[in-house]
């Protein structure tokens, strides 16, 4: 039985063609209230189906060189993710090889951004 309940939400306003247009979460147990965004990526495992559903959103006034940043920074973190899930460093470290790859391919200056 759990002891504590924690909320996670999501606001998108919309224009008239259901384009989102502002972003923000909130997570108050993490002290963040309608915290404004430009994008998001969600993924949650549907046990059932076994697959992931995802819900991908971005503001029309995402800039192009940030959501590249953005995927990079996420596809590092996702690494980390996967080995502290997993326990397989092997792959972890392909991972990383391929997100420096990435950088190197879109021209990023990562800032060393490739640790957890």
């Amino acid at each position: 039985m759990a002891t504590h309940k924690s909320q996670i939400s999501i606001e998108v306003d919309l224009d008239e063609n259901k384009i989102p247009e502002k972003l923000h979460w909130s997570a108050p147990d993490g002290g963040v209230s309608r915290q404004e965004t430009k994008a998001l990526l969600l993924s949650v495992w549907d046990d059932q189906s076994q697959e992931a559903l995802r819900i991908d959103l971005w503001t029309k006034t995402m800039p192009l060189d940030q959501m590249k940043v953005f995927f990079h920074q996420t596809l590092v973190a996702l690494s980390g993710t996967f080995e502290r899930a997993t326990d397989d460093q092997k792959m972890a470290a392909t991972m990383r090889d391929f997100c420096d790859y990435f950088a190197e391919k879109l021209e990023l200056d990562t800032g060393n951004t490739n640790q957890d």
